[in-house]
């Protein structure tokens, strides 16, 4: 976690947020605050996310420019169609979110020491999830649970927190469903947060951080 030229912005018992152009040059917005429903909400609804680690403050981000998927962009490889036909998985919703939590937490990631989902963000998101703001995507595979996503639902964006994988194309199967389905139910886009090249070969795409705000403030329909 790269917290360099850290902003001078430390958050009080006041809900509130600093404006997301006034964010570092890696993204680091603002520090300390809470992780409370009302708190998550108001960060998502404007860009901002939370990812600390065990032993660090609350550190809250609004990366530029932020990777972003149109749910229609998404792509399906040769052999992820393959798969879906086969029938290899089911997909459920909101059967075992802290299952999903959990498994997401033990994922080992490149260049990452320890997991971001800690104790407190786990307590933060079941608290959010019991308030109906959150939802998960499981994958089954003969009864067993394989994969699986988890985020912060807004009604017209998804904002996609983490994911993780116990069989081959697992996840992919995850989030090429999960974007099929948020795309008939009208959504404007999917909030991958930061690049990757897995995102990336899923269709997620590089958006400037002022187009995703007037996404999710309603602003602007989508990118065709």
């Amino acid at each position: 976690m790269h917290v360099e030229n850290t902003p001078l912005y430390f958050l009080n018992k006041r809900l509130e947020f600093p404006p997301v152009d006034r964010a570092s040059e890696d993204g680091l917005l603002a520090v300390g605050g809470d992780l409370s429903p009302e708190r998550l909400l108001l960060a998502y609804k404007n860009g901002i996310f939370p990812w600390f680690n065990d032993d660090s403050l609350i550190l809250w981000w609004a990366p530029d420019p932020r990777m972003v998927l149109f749910p229609k962009k998404v792509k399906v490889s040769k052999s992820m169609r393959k798969v879906i036909r086969d029938g290899q998985f089911t997909l459920t919703q909101n059967t075992c979110f802290e299952k999903v939590m959990d498994h997401c937490a033990k994922v080992l990631r490149k260049g990452q020491d320890g997991t971001w989902i800690t104790p407190e963000m786990k307590t933060a998101y079941m608290n959010l999830h019991q308030k109906g703001h959150t939802r998960s995507y499981e994958v089954w595979e003969e009864g067993e649970l394989v994969g699986g996503l988890y985020g912060v639902d807004l009604g017209h964006v998804f904002c996609g927190d983490s994911m993780f994988s116990l069989r081959p194309n697992a996840s992919k199967f995850a989030f090429i469903q999960m974007a099929r389905e948020l795309d008939k139910n009208g959504y404007l886009a999917i909030d991958c947060q930061v690049y990757t090249p897995h995102l990336e070969s899923l269709g997620a795409e590089l958006v400037p951080r002022a187009e995703f705000v007037k996404i999710l403030q309603g602003e602007l329909r989508t990118r065709q």
